[in-house]
């Protein structure tokens, strides 16, 4: 596996909270800014017109076969990955690129929905994150979280949530074994203790140093 150098994934079941921990993290590079790297947020399903399409699908909105899904998310990552001002171009001219879900959740959750083969060939050429912190946490300690958004996704209920725990400890040590630095991070504690273990992860990442 290519592993693109600049690149941090976070991963983890719904209701993990890597959504707020990437705002916190992006809000410290905000007030530090004369002192980092150029930083990047990002995530998938991406705010471009194939990545809505996938969020009408997710929120019920529109009817998509898992199938179609996965080739719809395959696709919006390659764009993401290779389109004009994307991913592959911020990394390599020096920029730490943060994205909330990346390859994993789709070998995850549409592994479980249609099957490991599809997203496994969909997803076998796009480069691994060189680090991919994983937030772990019980999946009914996260379905109490995903409770009090008031809304809820086609994927966001606790039988599938434990498959998805399940598979991602599967996943990991494959990731780990294809080169990619895999850390495992405690989601259940306050989020500002999470925050600060994220940073302890990431500011040894080789873009520190040079």
């Amino acid at each position: 596996m290519e592993i693109l150098k600049n690149f941090v994934v976070f991963e983890g079941c719904d209701g993990s909270g890597t959504t707020t921990q990437l705002n916190i993290l992006e809000s410290f590079f905000l007030h530090n800014k004369s002192s980092l790297p150029p930083f990047y947020k990002t995530s998938e399903p991406t705010k471009g017109s194939i990545g809505k399409l996938i969020r009408l699908g997710l929120s019920r909105e529109i009817p998509l076969n898992p199938e179609t899904t996965a080739m719809l998310f395959a696709a919006d990552r390659n764009e993401h990955l290779f389109g004009a001002g994307g991913l592959v171009e911020r990394c390599r001219r020096g920029e730490l690129v943060v994205c909330d879900r990346y390859v994993p959740s789709s070998l995850v959750y549409q592994g479980i929905t249609c099957g490991k083969e599809l997203p496994a060939r969909l997803n076998q050429d796009f480069p691994g994150p060189e680090l991919l912190l994983f937030f772990d946490i019980e999946s009914e300690i996260a379905q109490k979280r995903i409770g009090v958004r008031g809304h809820i996704e086609i994927y966001e209920y606790l039988d599938f949530q434990i498959q998805v725990r399940e598979s991602y400890k599967a996943l990991l040590p494959q990731l780990s074994a294809q080169g990619v630095r895999v850390e495992t991070i405690d989601a259940s504690l306050p989020p500002e203790e999470v925050a600060r273990n994220v940073w302890e992860i990431i500011k040894e990442l080789p873009i520190f140093k040079g």
